[in-house]
């Protein structure tokens, strides 16, 4: 629509007037809607010729606003032929929940990233494209790479590369890992402030599908108890569950060390400097603590109770001088019920040779009760152990029932005699001297105790981060063999469940992993006799919740192709 202005010599008249193409090429315009002469309009738009001009534009805007409506509410006729057949090699089924993520994508501007990378290297083929598939792709269907370019394929953008270089890519993005990791945390800051004022740390490792050891695969303790070569994985997460960064070390290295050169990174390449570090006991080592204890870094780390020297461990498992967490009230813990969900702890220094800290013991009457009724079924497994005479234990289990069970090999005399086994009440009763108790360590002396357990709390968002990328995303096995394309497919990992937690973090965390993957696999369409396309998923309120963070609506009955080219482009951040 524009604005059209006709002047005769009695008279300036006003219209509003729609341009178009005519069947031999040529263009021409209509009349709209008169607006009137200036005489009729200056009365009650002016007092000046630029006053009705200005509200003769904005009539304009309004004209072009209702066509635009009316244009997409028109309906649409499509006839189908029951004697015709389905053409040959036809695809009509695609996919759109990538649209969502390729939402995230854009917003990290993930495009420029490759961008650099192009110019870096002078590739012709289409790194962004090959990156962002491969992405979508182990969110939406895990699989190998072969198979991803053949998911690619059922995408509403096809792929715009050859299989050949999904491969060459591989090599660049291995060579680039931590270049991206670094400019990918860069970039989050678009998306909001991160939470990087508290950083988790967690490792766990992924199997090869191989016998012998090679590079990085080597022999090592299995989070799946599995026989294979393994490598290992250190990954640090903010406050909010959102990866951080990640690195790789040989299946056979101790974990501990894995952090002072990620952490090294996160402090140069990333810029955090102050930070509460935070982790489990098998990460907060006495030099771990030193490390985190410099500059304006601090920590927060489980302490076993355990392992905790004599003096200390008995004021630890004392029942007296409990306070509960909520108000500092002092308690007596004995005298709580058994079905009390409260939470209570006392606190005291707690220095070694270097560090200055606070030892922060908590019980829970829940935690107790769970802990034993646990340990009662695990007696009763033992004792059918003891009754059908199988009593093996298992090294690698520490939660195996066949610990219970004691042997004794000698008379009250001293003599020899034979090997007889019962059940350990001894060894029963010291573990139930543990129940309920909880044990952190920090250099945190004058921060309040229930905000330091709420970031201990934390971490089971890191444990989920493992679970995701190991069930949902199956990261593993890995049947790469080349070091930096196993580096390539774990930063691809590592990039989708970026993409996944920014996006549940839109949703205010709303629906569970579970469902907001299976609703994204099903966001699919079909495709009508070339003229659009019809969604072939339900609407729901998780749909809507989708469209509306995303800035986009995919739930009509009939997308035409040019809508649907809009809806790509507003996908990618392109009005």
């Amino acid at each position: 629509m524009n604005l059209h202005i006709t002047k005769s010599k009695n008279a300036e008249s006003f219209y509003v007037c729609k341009s178009y193409t005519k069947a031999n090429g040529s263009t021409t315009s209509a009349i709209v809607r008169k607006l009137g002469t200036l005489e009729q309009l200056l009365p009650e738009h002016g007092p000046t010729r630029d006053d009705v001009v200005a509200w003769a534009k904005n009539e304009v805007k309004i004209e072009t606003e209702k066509y635009k409506k009316e244009k997409e509410v028109q309906t649409v006729l499509i006839p189908f032929h029951a004697d015709r057949q389905l053409d040959y090699d036809k695809q009509v089924f695609f996919r759109g929940g990538y649209l969502f993520l390729q939402s995230i994508y854009y917003q990290l501007q993930m495009n420029k990233i490759c961008r650099k990378l192009k110019q870096k290297y002078k590739f012709k083929y289409d790194i962004n494209a090959i990156l962002s598939d491969l992405i979508y792709a182990r969110i939406l269907e895990p699989c190998s790479k072969r198979s991803s370019y053949k998911v690619a394929s059922e995408f509403l953008e096809k792929p715009s590369y050859e299989l050949h270089d999904v491969y060459r890519a591989l090599d660049v993005l291995g060579a680039e890992c931590d270049l991206i990791q670094t400019e990918v945390y860069k970039n989050s800051h678009f998306l909001g402030k991160r939470n990087d004022m508290i950083l988790y740390y967690d490792c766990s490792n992924y199997y090869f599908e191989i016998e012998q050891e090679d590079g990085k695969k080597k022999y090592g303790k299995s989070k799946e108890h599995r026989p294979n070569p393994i490598i290992q994985m250190g990954l640090f997460m903010d406050g909010d569950g959102i990866p951080l960064a990640f690195s790789l070390f040989p299946g056979n290295a101790n974990e501990q060390t894995s952090l002072k050169p990620l952490e090294k990174k996160v402090l140069g390449d990333f810029g955090c400097q102050k930070f509460i570090y935070c982790s489990d006991a098998g990460l907060g080592s006495e030099s771990i603590r030193e490390y985190n204890h410099m500059g304006e870094r601090a920590y927060i780390v489980t302490q076993s109770i355990k392992k905790l020297k004599k003096e200390e461990k008995e004021w630890a498992l004392n029942l007296q001088g409990f306070k509960r967490v909520s108000d500092g009230t002092p308690v007596d813990i004995t005298k709580l019920p058994e079905d009390d969900k409260g939470l209570y702890y006392k606190d005291e220094p707690y220095t070694t040779k270097k560090l200055h800290q606070r030892l922060i013991i908590t019980y829970s009457p829940k935690y107790a009760l769970y802990q034993k009724s646990i340990r009662d079924k695990q007696i009763e497994r033992a004792q059918k152990m003891l009754d059908s005479g199988s009593t093996k234990k298992s090294r690698k289990n520490p939660n195996d029932p066949a610990r219970f069970i004691g042997t004794i090999a000698v008379t009250e005399e001293g003599e020899a005699a034979d090997v007889k086994q019962y059940l350990d009440e001894i060894k029963i009763s010291e573990e139930t001297q543990y129940d309920g108790f909880y044990a952190v360590c920090t250099d945190l002396l004058d921060d309040e105790v229930g905000d330091i357990l709420k970031v201990s709390e934390g971490r089971w968002q890191i444990e989920e981060c493992f679970r995701i990328m190991k069930t949902d995303f199956s990261a593993r096995p890995v049947y790469l063999q080349d070091e930096n394309r196993i580096k390539a497919h774990f930063l691809i990992c590592f990039l989708a469940l970026t993409i996944y937690r920014f996006l549940e973090k839109k949703l205010d965390a709303k629906y569970t992993c579970e469902e907001l993957l299976d609703i994204l696999k099903e966001m699919n369409f079909a495709e009508i006799q070339e003229q659009g396309f019809i969604p072939l998923y339900k609407r729901e309120r998780i749909t809507d919740d989708l469209h509306d963070v995303c800035g986009f609506r995919t739930d009509y009955q009939f997308i035409t192709k040019s809508k649907m080219r809009n809806i790509q482009k507003k996908s990618k951040g392109k009005e």
